[in-house]
């Protein structure tokens, strides 16, 4: 299963879930199923914000995990 990382990513910036859901500015429910990974498909120009913003590249971004 592919996951995304974001938590780690932000845990490693010293960052907060709040400030990058400010930085995206996008519905907070929908950011919310993003970041706990319950959503079932994602905007290619949501994963090219969260790149930007978190300075990292889509390999960053995904890890697999045999859940």
């Amino acid at each position: 299963m592919i996951k995304l990382n974001i938590l780690k990513l932000l845990y490693n910036k010293n960052k907060t879930k709040y400030w990058l859901y400010k930085q995206l500015g996008m519905s907070y429910g929908n950011f919310i199923k993003m970041v706990n990974n319950e959503t079932k498909m994602i905007k290619l120009e949501n994963i090219e914000a969260l790149c930007q913003i978190l300075e990292c590249t889509p390999n960053d971004l995904f890890v697999i995990t045999d859940d």
